[in-house]
């Protein structure tokens, strides 16, 4: 295959800086950003597969710009803390015009700022569509996918984003990325195919409230599982009997109560990510049908796509039998 993607060079410290913090980890951003491409429409499937290496890898430049270069303005772009505003999701601003006239920056610093930076990058990569600029097309669709992903993560939701105040630290990064890397190889990734989406305001806000609602079961299938497992086997030891940790110095759950949790959270996890490509894909094609369904092909060489045509036509069979394809990320643990 000769997809004309560049090669990314990342100095290791920073790698395993980004794969610790990220969330939905390396492996589960990395899988959404790039199923989500065959279930574009035909007429755009050719053109990110021609990417589709760029756009798997930049599904992580979000954390990079957080944690890496420690970009101040990043942070709250992940997350909403919806229990900060006290009040129902349905009567905070629905906008960012309206969000600007009520909340100030200094909140929004606080609290988090997601869907409505979610509506922000909808504008922009509808114009950049419109306008036919293929390096913003795919920088836009990959930091989309990023926060898309962030959005159908229930603790992006919540102000108890890690259990801190159930005595439930770590929860967080044990939901999104332990248990994708321990299981995911056994989910059915295959989604349907996208589709336009009407009201891009009122999706976002529903995929808010879908996530906020799953908040407190998975908080509660956590502490189902710690009952189920005593306290002496939640974490991996070594043959002295010292904790495993990985390399970035967090403990290891153990594969029983990793396993638990799993059966507890009943296909969360699973549902959750299979959301995540969905919804990337649907935002992604309505951007593209409201800039005017601009004719991609000219934005390569014929010739390149004409090279990847025998690769797509394999992997998008393989992403219709639900299997993730050619994709192995750097492993957290």
């Amino acid at each position: 295959m000769v997809k004309n993607n560049r090669t990314y060079f990342i100095l290791p410290a920073l790698l395993v800086l980004v794969i610790s913090l990220s969330s939905w980890g390396i492996w589960g951003h990395e899988h959404i950003n790039r199923l989500a491409v065959f279930a574009l429409p035909e007429e755009m499937r050719g053109f990110y597969y021609n990417h589709i290496d760029f756009i798997t890898v930049e599904s992580t430049g979000p954390d990079m710009r957080r944690f890496v270069f420690n970009d101040k303005n990043e942070g709250p772009r992940h997350y909403i803390d919806i229990e900060m505003f006290d009040k129902p999701i349905d009567s905070l601003p629905q906008t960012p015009a309206e969000r600007v006239k009520i909340y100030s920056d200094s909140l929004m610093q606080k609290s988090g700022y997601l869907p409505w930076n979610v509506q922000d990058l909808m504008t922009k990569l509808t114009k950049a569509f419109k306008d036919k600029q293929k390096s913003e097309i795919l920088f836009i669709s990959a930091d989309l996918g990023h926060y898309l992903g962030d959005a159908n993560m229930p603790l992006h939701t919540s102000l108890y984003y890690d259990g801190q105040l159930t005595k439930q630290n770590g929860v967080h990064s044990f939901w999104e990325s332990r248990l994708p890397e321990m299981f995911g190889e056994t989910y059915n990734l295959h989604t349907r195919d996208a589709k336009y989406i009407d009201d891009v305001t009122k999706e976002t806000w529903n995929i808010i409230k879908n996530s906020h609602r799953l908040a407190d079961t998975l908080l509660a299938a956590d502490r189902q599982a710690r009952a189920m497992v005593p306290e002496d086997r939640r974490f991996k030891k070594d043959e002295q009997g010292n904790v495993v940790k990985t390399k970035y110095n967090t403990p290891i759950q153990s594969e029983e109560y990793a396993k638990a949790f799993h059966k507890v959270l009943n296909g969360m996890v699973e549902q959750q990510m299979r959301a995540s490509i969905t919804t990337v894909a649907d935002f992604w094609y309505t951007a593209w049908v409201n800039a005017g369904k601009p004719d991609l092909s000219k934005l390569d060489d014929a010739e390149l796509t004409e090279q990847n045509k025998a690769s797509l036509i394999k992997d998008y069979v393989a992403w219709k039998k639900g299997k993730p394809v050619n994709l192995k990320p750097e492993s957290e643990y």
